[in-house]
């Protein structure tokens, strides 16, 4: 298996939606060829998981279901299924060896103010953390700063403020953070000093880097969207998504800051790059080409 030099991190990648990794055979097989640690998968079943764990691979994270509008809601009765599904979801994946459950804190009313926001995702979550802390006493609910789509961008936590009232409201509970530095250097967060203050909190990490681009930020500015032009798939005109070691962030010392603060998990590829994402040949040179960068560091 292949792992970093710094930290001796293992190394794994995320499935996304293309038809090749919805294959999960086809995908275990392409990990376990390729050196590959574990993957990170969505809200499967059982069986799914097992194979992935009879293949020798790792569960580097778990989707929790509904975490897409469902369970940051107003809507009591909608809430109440989505925390129903996932604490069903929980029991069984913890069962079957899993310790980290993936979430975005995307509400179903992106108007909302953030403090209702704020509110509703400490009700769905406080039972949610209850469940896992019997389930798992060593696992965790990483949450990824996406911050969602604009204008309203009105995902939580993905910033120091929204984080520190998280955790706040939620103390001594199994939340953590899945750091994925793309996002904040997106958001003009520095990742490094970002780790400083929260690397205890990590519990995942997603390696996937992101590229400012000067001349669109000419262009377009950061603000509004183009009249006609075309953003860049998998980001915007002043900025995209790329492998690890293509864009703003400092691998070698975000590995170092993750290792001095005890991180002991997986670095997990998330391939989000228009080079490489579009068809089978692609998306495996981009996953193998993350692995090779990450395993000189």
């Amino acid at each position: 298996m292949v792992s970093t030099k710094t930290g001796s991190f293992a190394i794994g990648y995320r499935l996304i939606g293309s038809p090749w990794q919805r294959d999960l055979s086809r995908a275990i097989e392409f990990a376990t060829a390729s050196g590959f640690e574990c993957l990170d998968v969505g809200a499967v079943d059982a069986p799914s998981l097992r194979s992935i764990r009879a293949a020798g691979l790792a569960i580097g994270s778990a989707d929790l279901p509904g975490f897409v509008g469902e369970l940051i809601t107003a809507d009591l009765a909608k809430r109440k299924r989505a925390v129903d599904r996932a604490i069903e979801f929980i029991t069984m994946a913890a069962a079957e060896g899993v310790r980290r459950f993936f979430t975005v804190l995307l509400p179903d009313d992106v108007d909302a103010d953030r403090e209702t926001t704020l509110g509703q995702m400490v009700e769905a979550y406080g039972p949610l953390c209850e469940v896992l802390t019997r389930a798992a006493p060593d696992g965790r609910i990483v949450i990824e700063g996406y911050p969602g789509r604009g204008p309203q961008y009105a995902a939580l936590g993905c910033t120091p403020e929204s984080l520190r009232a998280i955790f706040a409201r939620l103390p001594n509970q199994p939340l953590g953070i899945n750091f994925d530095p793309s996002h904040l250097v997106r958001m003009g967060i520095d990742p490094e000093r970002f780790l400083r203050e929260f690397g205890g909190r990590v519990g995942h990490v997603h390696a996937k880097d992101c590229q400012l681009l000067p001349e669109g930020a000419y262009e377009f500015g950061i603000l509004q969207s183009a009249t006609l032009a075309r953003p860049h798939a998998w980001g915007g005109h002043a900025w995209r998504y790329v492998i690890p070691g293509h864009g703003q962030v400092r691998w070698p010392a975000i590995l170092q800051i993750l290792a001095d603060n005890g991180y002991r998990g997986f670095l997990s590829v998330e391939l989000e790059d228009e080079e490489f994402n579009g068809t089978p040949g692609g998306e495996m040179a981009g996953l193998i080409a993350s692995r090779d960068y990450l395993a000189r560091l």
